[in-house]
């Protein structure tokens, strides 16, 4: 199969949650596509077990530029700060709000604390890293473009997930309200639905991908977890001229899950 080049040189690009997971696997892609690249995280090291550096020290050893920033994406006042920080770089040209918090409780026994933090990561995250992104955008005069990380659990149910379906279903409607209300600035708004993907923060998948493989047929799509380097060429793609014509979409990267 071919493969799409973008070219990013000259613009920057923040990634939120960068240090891991999917995260990193964007933020090395933008990296290697000639983006300058700020990690906001909480953390610069790396969780996963094969990643040897972290995200923008990676990055700048294949030759790119990047930088750690640390954020608490749940605080608005850190991710504004995070904005105006990248104007050190040229101000933002492609937001990508990918941190995320993950747990797995029944809905009988969520509590109105676990259900604020990952609420407040997710959903509270997202909303006002698209805001002050945007407001950054439209200040400077560029399309700028935003991608948010949401889930296949944004329209779909499952045991456990009540909780952070319904923040990946807000994130959904940040995107598509924020693309309709951002159009006539020129920012385009969209969003990745990623299914399960061999991360930290979905440990143990691959033991239930296996309960779920019904008996004598052949492992595949989509009953296995995404390699993390899957889903990034869909941000790329995105956050392209490519997709100049795309707003207010949810791509989903689930191996076709969703079609069930």
């Amino acid at each position: 199969m071919g493969r799409i080049e973008a070219d990013f040189s000259e613009e920057t690009v923040i990634v939120t949650g960068g240090s891991s997971g999917i995260g990193r696997a964007v933020a090395l892609a933008f990296g290697e596509a000639g983006a300058t690249v700020l990690n906001a995280d909480l953390r610069s090291e790396p969780k996963d077990p094969d990643a040897e550096l972290p995200t923008h020290e990676e990055i700048r050893e294949q030759g790119g530029e990047a930088a750690y920033v640390e954020c608490d994406v749940s605080d608005p006042t850190e991710l504004e700060a995070l904005v105006d920080h990248a104007r050190e770089y040229g101000g933002v040209d492609v937001m990508v709000n990918n941190a995320g918090l993950y747990t797995k409780t029944r809905f009988r026994d969520v509590t109105p604390e676990e259900f604020d933090d990952v609420y407040g990561v997710n959903a509270r995250g997202t909303f006002f890293g698209t805001q002050y992104a945007a407001e950054d955008m439209i200040d400077r005069g560029v399309e700028g473009v935003i991608v948010n990380t949401s889930s296949s659990t944004q329209g779909r149910a499952e045991w456990d997930h009540s909780h952070y379906g319904a923040s990946k279903g807000a994130i959904r409607m940040v995107t598509r309200s924020a693309a309709l209300e951002l159009a006539p600035e020129n920012v385009r708004v969209n969003a990745v639905a990623p299914g399960p993907v061999a991360t930290e923060i979905r440990e143990g998948w691959a033991e239930e991908a296996e309960e779920m493989e019904p008996e004598g047929e052949t492992p595949g799509l989509p009953h296995r977890a995404a390699d993390p380097e899957e889903l990034a060429s869909a941000y790329l793609y995105l956050a392209s001229e490519n997709a100049s014509y795309v707003t207010g979409e949810t791509v989903w990267v689930d191996g076709g899950g969703h079609v069930d």
